[in-house]
């Protein structure tokens, strides 16, 4: 049981140039088409201007791009026939040019102005590469081809002279933005604060000119510095610069700042690329929907038939017991996926066109977030103390509106790094925020219970909170919390806080904070439902007592209600948390007090495809049989389809549900034998005399 959260899809690595070589049996017409659209792509698909470094090498590469494209162009009106030959040199062409379009994208990409600046040397490299790369298969041609006719001859040597010649370095105007980014992190080592106008000349220079900016700038390192720990590379090199140009960045948006512009995250943003707009106005939204859900794939994979599906979707269905092709209605022979890269950048380019960014780091990067309770890099530690501390003086001492903009950046920045989260901690972070639960502004209280939120999954967090007296506070935002997300995020907080057995004792002591979880067990929402179940099944691991409570408080019925929820982990955790509630006399005589709802349990114990579930529907009735009568067990052993379940749980259950199982058949099995009356021995001269 956990509470409810969301996932995205991971997106392709900076500077991994994945090209694809055209098959050997393609057709010279056909290729030379295709990289002569390909071309033409690279050249008009670019605005050199605006990209953070680069601009001179960037502007090269495209007038190599658009001289190729001019070439290719004369050749396929030029040339009768194309010889078999061409399609090496083509080939290779088609592959550098790849390169240079995924090289372009990467110095154009949104959020990634900063990283492109300081790798400027390496994109370099690689365009040098890239263009050595074209000017080589320009001249390995066949004659034919170039000499298809004069202009054509003067187009390839042009662009073999143009791509050999090209000086790709960074710009000076970059090397010293470099320089000075370098300078404030040598800063932030030291603890000391960097100057303000320098920090604002190199976000000039890269075009970061808005604290929405900021924030995408921010997330594109998140998201890279999780997929590189997520990959095991903790002793990357490149961890301590994503670090520190993240913890700049941080520091920048929190302190230079003042006004919150995530507006613009709303804003349909205009395609960056021509040819964007050009391919994703023929692509019918239709086709990018998973055939289960239809949803967009956000994450799409093709399974053994050659249809694709979300990643999500298709393991439900797997996981469900169907290994049948939802479209085809063929029999899988596997049930592994390969990840549709082709349909992913489609998406990737769809959302993207929308002003929908998918640099968010998901819930899959739940292992990598753990890995982040040590900055990497003493940069990194120093730059978010600073940031921090200047945010606790706003909480503590600012206007209505820093302190709206401080619980707001607290809870960012606490959402998904452990090291920040022990940092706003340490600054005294805690107190402030449980002091703004009484905001009468909705967006202050609601950014103050996700960032306790936040804090309460770290240990110094939660002793924090319960030693500023904070378990009254957060009981009566499950309540009273203006906006439903404030309240549903004040019952998780309730849940990471059952962790500790003393806190649970003190939660319980607060008359409201049981009845209040039953109440949202009862009436929220999903997810308000779901944290409600996980808050309370904490709750009760200590004590009678707190049982009691959440019997008087009508828990069994609700639970009961939830069990007919169209929701299968609903239906799951309501099981587990009656199997807790059951434990005890009380509870176990609520749950019996309903014979519709022993027979629905035993009907679920059946019917559900989930093992663990099962575990719990046992242990479940275990509990009613151990504090009920023998009626109780005359009763499960009459019921119909009981035993078959039992059995069956027993050869295939987990190792708690396989004891459970086998204790209630023995159960149930001595209880019929001590019913049975005794046979009486036949008379001496009647028995009979066996052979």
């Amino acid at each position: 049981m956990a509470p409810h959260e969301s996932s995205r899809p991971p997106r392709r690595r900076m500077l991994a140039l994945p090209a694809v070589c055209p098959c050997e049996d393609i057709s010279p017409v056909t290729l030379l088409a295709s990289l002569a659209t390909l071309a033409a792509d690279v050249a008009a698909g670019c605005d050199v201007a605006a990209l953070p470094a680069l601009r001179r090498g960037a502007g090269v590469a495209v007038r190599v791009a658009g001289l190729l494209r001019e070439f290719l162009e004369e050749v396929r009106w030029a040339a009768a026939e194309l010889p078999g030959g061409s399609v090496l040199g083509m080939s290779e062409l088609h592959v550098a040019m790849q390169k240079m379009r995924f090289l372009l994208d990467d110095c154009a990409r949104k959020g990634a102005r900063m990283w492109v600046l300081m790798n400027a040397e390496a994109v370099a490299s690689e365009l040098r590469v890239v263009l050595g790369s074209v000017a080589t298969a320009t001249d390995v041609l066949p004659a034919d081809v170039v000499a298809a006719s004069d202009d054509a001859r003067e187009l390839a040597a042009l662009v073999s002279r143009q791509a050999w010649r090209a000086a790709v370095r960074p710009d000076e105007e970059d090397s010293r933005a470099a320089r000075s980014v370098r300078s404030m992190l040598a800063r932030f080592r030291s603890g000391a604060t960097p100057d303000a106008e320098d920090a604002r000349l190199v976000l000039s220079r890269v075009g970061v000119a808005s604290w929405w900016d900021c924030t995408q700038e921010v997330a594109f390192l998140e998201a890279e510095l999780f997929e590189r720990l997520e990959a095991g590379g903790e002793n990357d090199n490149d961890l301590v610069l994503i670090s520190g140009l993240m913890a700049f960045l941080l520091y920048c948006r929190v302190v230079l700042f003042g006004l919150i512009d995530d507006a613009k995250a709303d804003e349909p943003a205009p395609a960056s690329r021509p040819r964007t707009a050009s391919y994703l106005a023929r692509i019918s939204p239709e086709a990018l929907q998973c055939p289960i859900t239809l949803e967009l794939m956000t994450d799409p994979v093709t399974v053994a038939t050659g249809q694709t599906y979300d990643r999500a979707s298709i393991r439900r269905w797997v996981k469900n017991g169907c290994r049948k092709c939802p479209v085809t209605g063929e029999k899988l022979r596997s049930t592994d996926v390969v990840p549709n890269v082709a349909v992913r950048g489609i998406v990737e380019q769809v959302l993207l066109s929308n002003g929908v960014s998918l640099h968010e780091p998901s819930s899959r990067h739940r292992c990598a977030v753990d890995k982040t309770a040590t900055p990497f890099g003493a940069a990194a530690g120093g730059g978010v103390r600073l940031a921090v501390a200047f945010l606790v003086s706003k909480l503590c001492r600012g206007t209505p509106e820093e302190q709206k903009k401080a619980t707001y950046e607290a809870r960012k920045l606490s959402k998904r790094n452990v090291f920040h989260r022990a940092c706003l901690v340490d600054a005294g972070a805690v107190p402030w925020l449980l002091h703004l639960l009484s905001s009468l502004d909705a967006s202050v209280q609601d950014n103050a219970v996700a960032g306790l939120l936040n804090l309460s999954k770290h240990p110094a967090g939660r002793r924090a909170l319960v030693e500023a007296g904070g378990l009254g506070l957060i009981v009566d935002a499950v309540n009273v919390a203006a906006k439903v997300e404030a309240q549903q995020n004040a019952a998780a907080i309730l849940f990471y806080l059952s962790s500790n057995a003393d806190y649970c004792d003190e939660i319980s002591r607060i008359p409201e904070a049981i009845p209040t979880l039953v109440h949202l067990m009862r009436e929220g929402t999903y997810r308000g439902r779901k944290n409600a179940l996980v808050s309370l099944y904490g709750v009760l691991q200590r004590g009678a007592s707190s049982h009691g409570k959440a019997v008087s408080a009508g828990a069994v019925a609700a639970l009961a209600a939830l069990m007919c929820s169209d929701r299968d982990d609903l239906v799951n955790d309501a099981v587990a948390l009656l199997s807790r509630l059951a434990e005890q006399p009380v509870g176990a005589a609520a749950v019996l007090s309903s014979s519709a709802l022993v027979t629905r349990l035993v009907d679920f114990l059946g019917a559900s495809a989930s093992r663990s579930a099962k575990d719990h529907c046992a242990a479940l009735l275990a509990s009613l049989c151990r504090h009920g009568s023998d009626t109780v067990v005359a009763l499960l052993g009459k019921t119909p389809g009981l035993m078959p379940s039992l059995y069956a749980l027993i050869a295939d259950g987990g190792p708690q549900g396989s004891k459970k199982a086998r204790w209630l058949v023995n159960e149930i099995h001595q209880h019929y034998e001590q019913r049975q009356p005794p046979v009486a021995a036949p008379p001496a001269g009647d028995r009979v005399i066996r052979v």
